[in-house]
């Protein structure tokens, strides 16, 4: 998820409206949006300007903390007066809660997408095998979801930094909120190591400390990952597919 130099969410609207976008540059810049004709809907201009906002503060709160970053550091990126950034945001802490569950929500509609080809076994933990339907085995699923988790990553690296390191700073009900999807998110993970673990394609061990480990090591991808970088998506996804089964396999492998 990397926000940083990628397009404004305007930008689909080039061809079809004339508004053109400029670029956010590696450290969150932004220069004019110029509207040639009047003919793009005001709550579509909102949208963009909004996550614009979203895409320079994901990289100012990955870079610096979201402690250490004031709503003036995110105006001045954006080359804005602080009262006019309030003008479409209410709260620093409505800025990370839009990054945070946008980031979420990617992770999961990802993993539902899975699970809505009958890769993945429906939320709540159990493995769908639909009678007359051989599914691939636990180790193929889980790397499907270690696949899907790496893709996400990549895709927008900043937010994937903030929903990460950043969520526990949202107040208690959001709090409260995240805590419980990153829960079922990593059941989804927990429950194919323990179903591997039943049918013996992994090794005894415990599915929650398993998960947790697998997890850390995929959610520590947005601190080195570089789109510029020597290795392709895929690539690093093979690697990581590959270290979370030897993980699991041990011996068997």
């Amino acid at each position: 998820m990397n926000w940083a130099g990628s397009d404004l969410a305007a930008t689909n609207l080039l061809e079809s409206s004339a508004l053109t976008c400029s670029r956010l540059d590696a450290y969150g810049s932004l220069t004019i949006v110029r509207l040639a004709e009047r003919t793009v809907p005001e709550p579509v201009l909102e949208i963009s300007r909004r996550r614009a906002i979203e895409d320079v503060a994901s990289e100012l709160f990955r870079a610096q903390g979201y402690s250490a970053t004031s709503v003036r550091d995110i105006a001045r990126a954006l080359d804005l007066q602080g009262p006019s950034l309030y003008a479409h945001v209410t709260s620093k802490e409505d800025v990370l809660w839009a990054i945070v569950d946008r980031a979420a929500g990617a992770f999961e509609t990802a993993a539902d997408g899975l699970e809505a080809e009958s890769v993945i076994g429906a939320a709540g933990g159990d493995i769908a095998r639909p009678a007359g339907r051989i599914l691939p085995d636990a180790s193929t699923e889980l790397a499907c979801l270690v696949r899907a988790h790496i893709r996400v990553i990549t895709a927008d690296v900043g937010a994937a930094a903030v929903f990460v390191h950043e969520w526990r700073s949202l107040g208690e009900d959001r709090r409260r909120s995240v805590l419980a999807r990153r829960d079922a998110y990593e059941r989804r993970f927990r429950t194919l190591i323990a179903d591997g673990v039943a049918t013996g394609e992994f090794e005894m061990t415990d599915p929650a400390i398993a998960a947790t480990a697998i997890l850390s090591m995929l959610n520590a991808v947005p601190s080195w990952y570089d789109p510029a970088g020597r290795l392709s998506v895929d690539r690093i996804a093979d690697h990581f597919v590959d270290l979370s089964l030897r993980l699991l396999q041990g011996a068997i492998r």
